[in-house]
């Protein structure tokens, strides 16, 4: 529920290489590749309800194909404490994020502008909970149109348009836009490097009858250092009105600043 997609990110940690979406030769597998990476993490003040807490996150991800993949599975309370703030919360959280090109299904260059190449996006969240015995379960699809999009400095960004599917209710609940971006910006004579990396999740026009607030998102903003098999970082992340919970109100306080502390082994 925290983080978006950094496929983008990893892409060039790994340093997977970056080609034109150009299809047209046949060759749906130029750009292929994968990776996989264990982040081992700590949140602080993370909204709603400004918990701390440690978890392990599986991250994983590639392309092969028409289809590229992101995705991330986090355990929490590793040694389940029961001082923990997640102490009876949902053990597991899971997000895929799934695109297929639109670029590589019609063998055609799609890019218009800044715009290298479209996707039909797709995301996925679960928390393996029971929506019976869990209110707050969380079990919501979302699909959309997805690109990558060059931005000056930055470079490659991912940005997602989706609509909102809420499983647990089974209703279409407003819309979702979602930016990630990686930035080298300061390389060491041994290879490794420093980058400004992070993303937003908007939500808006969502319903009354499922949401105390219409709109509301996050930012998140890090700063990591990498090397071919270990990363480190801290990344600060603002919220306004996070998952449309208004602040203030039977979320708790859901507007302000969490921190997050990774040490990361890429695999």
């Amino acid at each position: 529920m925290r983080k978006s997609l950094l496929a983008l990110g990893l892409m060039a940690a790994t340093s997977a290489p970056v080609i034109a979406a150009d299809y047209s030769d046949g060759d749906i597998h130029k750009n292929d590749y994968k990776w996989m990476q264990f982040n081992l993490m700590g949140a602080f003040n993370e909204l709603p309800g400004k918990s701390s807490h440690d978890y392990l996150e599986m991250e994983f991800g590639g392309r092969s194909g028409i289809f590229d993949l992101y995705g991330y599975v986090d355990v929490f309370n590793l040694a389940s404490k029961s001082n923990s703030d997640k102490a009876g919360a949902p053990k597991i959280f899971m997000k895929f994020a799934p695109r297929m090109s639109l670029d590589g299904l019609t063998g055609k260059d799609l890019s218009f502008g800044p715009v290298q190449e479209l996707y039909i996006a797709s995301l996925f969240e679960w928390d393996g909970t029971d929506y019976k015995t869990n209110p707050f379960s969380v079990n919501n699809q979302k699909i959309g149109l997805g690109s990558d999009v060059m931005v000056p400095w930055l470079g490659k960004v991912g940005v997602n348009l989706y609509a909102t599917y809420q499983g647990n209710q089974k209703d279409w609940n407003g819309f979702q836009i979602s930016t990630n971006w990686f930035k080298p910006f300061y390389f060491f004579d041994n290879g490794s490097f420093v980058s400004y990396q992070g993303y937003i999740d908007y939500q808006f026009g969502m319903k009354e009858e499922y949401s105390s607030a219409s709109n509301g998102g996050a930012m998140f903003n890090g700063i990591y250092w990498h090397s071919d098999r270990f990363a480190v970082g801290y990344g600060l992340k603002g919220y306004k009105d996070v998952y449309g919970l208004k602040d203030g109100g039977n979320a708790g306080k859901t507007t302000g600043f969490g921190h997050y502390v990774a040490v990361t082994y890429k695999f």
